[in-house]
């Protein structure tokens, strides 16, 4: 009798953890669903920019046989709330590019964010001369390095992008990660992440190295 009470008690707990659970599993399918759409449809924007012989900085022997870049498989490890904090009346400063170029930036403040519980600090920063121009006025950069440069991915290090306003958290997706412009073309001058922006860590998202 208290064997098959027993029973009872153990299949009415599993009936009513799976009943109380399905609303927030569904809730987190579908979450994850629209976030792999938003990977995927950005890097097909981006594939179709490449595509594109006005906007594609591709050199004419690699546009000819451009099919895709590549990417790593999108994962929503490396897409993270990053906790954003301003940092104001900051100093302009010359980025240092690959060329002789020097662009004034200024630090428009700091992403405080975890992978695998493992703290990671990214610094913003903002183009004094792009934020005078009407359609990047609320353009904000990322520049960064970590583990997979010069091996899977650019050496140089890649961007992300970030658009104003922001807001106390910010969603920080490194499946969107691009390669600078040199990268492909050696006519362009791309800044070089600042070294406050090496990340200690195989960011495996985002696009890979090209050839």
């Amino acid at each position: 009798m208290t064997l098959h009470y027993n029973r009872i008690t153990i299949l009415a707990t599993l009936i009513f953890v799976m009943i109380y659970s399905w609303p927030q599993q569904a809730q987190e399918t579908q979450a994850d669903s629209l976030a792999y759409a938003d990977i995927h449809t950005s890097q097909a924007k981006l594939n179709t920019e490449f595509a594109n012989k006005e906007e594609s900085p591709l050199l004419d022997q690699d546009f000819e046989n451009f099919k895709s870049l590549e990417f790593f498989p999108a994962d929503l490890k490396y897409r993270v709330m990053a906790r954003f904090t301003p940092i104001d009346n900051a100093e302009p400063f010359e980025m240092t590019t690959t060329t002789d170029r020097k662009p004034m930036y200024r630090v428009y403040g700091t992403l405080d964010f975890e992978i695998e519980n493992t703290p990671f600090r990214l610094t913003i920063y903002q183009n004094l001369d792009l934020m005078k121009k009407e359609e990047y006025k609320n353009y904000l950069f990322i520049p960064f390095t970590d583990l997979t440069n010069s091996t899977e991915t650019y050496g140089g290090g890649r961007y992300l992008d970030l658009e104003l306003p922001l807001e106390e958290e910010v969603l920080l997706d490194f499946n969107k990660a691009y390669n600078p412009y040199c990268a492909y073309n050696y006519k362009y001058s791309c800044p070089i992440p600042p070294i406050e922006n090496d990340l200690n860590v195989f960011i495996k998202a985002g696009v890979k190295r090209f050839h």
